[in-house]
């Protein structure tokens, strides 16, 4: 009997996903609810797990996008092992079969399953935004005899480096060289059978190897410097000789991490000693001409990321289909500061939290939108949606790019229920841990460029909603109060809206009901 592994419904607004990383390869043997599978939106990432026990047949690559109730794999509840691509298996079994005797007795018995059948190694999911990465060493020689958990490969995104270990055991042999770049998902290397197959597996593919490092590190001289493709040509475009840099790779090996501490160093092209026009020197030539005298310039191409690439079509989209007004104000945020700072120690000792800003900005916008209901409304169709609820969505920056998780049912929330809801999720959303509903369903957006210094600013509005707030930095600033001048820590508040939905009358009167109860917090508690 055959049982459907289909992607679930992951979020009301989600209608397709990628698949990340298969967790059991096909022909596996899974047990119910195993994890067998990852997959991602643009804004989060699930697991899928095993309904019930047998054996995975995977029906859909890493890196394809599938649409929501689609079949990604099966599982025959009545199946056995041994059936996972037994055309080439069986020929490696056969040329490995002398030394197998010996290597089987020290292996896991779940490592049996490598001694008749071959296992692909494929490049892992190493992050949600991450599409491709690039070889840049073998830490194991192409026909070697590996264990499992032996470390084989190190690949390396435009963010960071990554060590891939063997799953299974047997012998190795490599599918893709140093320097390549690959997709998520794509086969790299295959672990044959634990037999030998290091004097026949493939010698021509170290030569290609040899060359580039030859080229790449050559000056001149009878030494070759061993450096991977990726370093050879940040320093190349550089115009360093790899002969200056101290490799801290295998056997003295130039590392991306080397050559990026080289270019942080200052370096004379001219000292390199080759007499002789190579290669290298010609194109370190080109690059100091291009740039002048220092060398220290350039540039690099990068693919933007999944999450880079969702926030870029939101918000050009937000531009292009709303009609995107910005109206502003300031707050004089003295009392907030005054109450903050005579309460804040007495505060945190009873609820466990701090005392922040955000709270007293999420109350006064609930309170400002029970007063002016469409700037929380969002338009369907030809239709107006209007919500008796506030679900404050907070812009939240994290390493991997711009997320906006949701705070439910604001409007009933004290000022300690939301300062702990706030902790939660930009924790989270930096731990990369948000889920699909954390992120789905807010009316209303609140971003405070002010943490980053920005003193006034333009939001653009988080589609489908309707209207988006803009905290901006505290800043002394001379004000006329009672016909004395007086410095005031004063903020200014950008309110972009949606001139579609929200009149210029709703909006500012929205904007200045917000200062009203920012400057005046005890109007808050007075619901006044």
């Amino acid at each position: 009997m055959k049982q459907d592994v289909k992607v679930p419904a992951v979020g009301e607004s989600i209608s397709e996903v990628t698949i990340a990383h298969w967790l059991k390869k096909d022909g596996d043997i899974v047990e119910a609810d195993d994890l067998i599978c990852e997959i991602e939106s643009d804004k989060a990432s699930f697991e899928i797990p095993a309904e019930s026990g047998g054996v995975l047949k995977i029906l859909a690559g890493e890196g394809d996008t599938i649409e929501i109730g689609a079949k990604i794999a099966e599982i025959d509840t009545d199946g056995a092992t041994g059936n996972n691509k037994p055309a080439p298996e069986s020929k490696e079994t056969a040329e490995s079969k002398p030394a197998q005797s010996s290597e089987q007795s020290s292996q896991k018995p779940e490592s049996e399953l490598a001694s008749t059948e071959s296992f692909t190694v494929v490049v892992p999911t190493v992050g949600e935004s991450i599409s491709e990465v690039t070889i840049a060493q073998w830490l194991k020689p192409d026909g070697a005899q590996i264990e499992v958990d032996d470390l084989i490969c190190e690949i390396e995104s435009d963010k960071a480096s990554f060590e891939i270990p063997a799953e299974a055991s047997g012998t190795l042999k490599h599918l893709v060289n140093e320097g390549d770049t690959v997709e998520i998902g794509a086969a790299i290397a295959e672990i044959g059978g634990s037999g030998s197959k290091s004097s026949d597996a493939k010698p021509a593919q170290k030569a290609p190897e040899s060359t580039a490092e030859s080229s790449n590190g050559a000056t001149g001289d009878d030494r070759k410097v061993k450096i991977s493709p990726v370093a050879a040509n940040m320093l190349n475009e550089a115009g360093i000789s790899p002969q200056t840099v101290a490799g801290s790779g295998p056997g003295g090996k130039i590392t991306k991490e080397d050559a990026k501490k080289a270019l942080d160093k200052p370096q004379q092209p001219a000292a390199q000693p080759e007499a002789k026009p190579q290669p290298s020197a010609a194109k370190s030539t080109e690059s100091v001409e291009k740039s002048g005298d220092s060398g220290d310039r350039g540039e690099r191409r990068e693919r933007m990321s999944t999450l880079r690439r969702t926030i870029s079509k939101r918000l050009v989209a937000s531009k292009n289909e709303t009609a995107m007004l910005t109206t502003f104000n300031e707050a004089d945020m003295s009392a907030i500061m005054d109450i903050r700072k005579k309460y804040k120690e007495v505060f945190k000792e009873k609820h466990e939290i701090g005392l922040g800003f955000m709270s007293f900005f999420s109350k006064a916008v609930c309170l400002a939108l029970r007063d002016w209901p469409s700037v929380n409304a969002m338009i369907d169709g030809d239709h107006i949606i209007y919500h008796d609820f506030v679900d404050i969505s907070i812009a939240v920056s994290t390493p991997r790019g711009l997320v906006v998780p949701v705070i439910r049912n604001a409007e009933s929330m004290s000022l300690a229920d939301i300062e702990r809801e706030v902790v939660k999720l930009a924790t989270r959303a930096r731990d990369n841990k948000l889920t699909i509903e954390e992120m789905t369903g807010g009316t209303f957006t609140i971003t405070n460029g002010g943490v980053f210094g920005s003193l006034m600013s333009t939001p653009i509005i988080n589609i489908p909603q309707s209207a988006i707030l803009g905290m901006h930095k505290i800043q002394e600033r001379p004000m006329v109060i009672d016909g004395q001048i007086v410095a005031r820590p004063m903020m200014y508040l950008a309110l972009s809206y949606d001139h579609r939905i929200i009149d210029g009358r709703e909006s500012v009167s929205f904007l200045v009901r917000v200062k009203e109860l920012l400057e005046d917090p005890a109007r808050m508690l007075l619901e006044i």
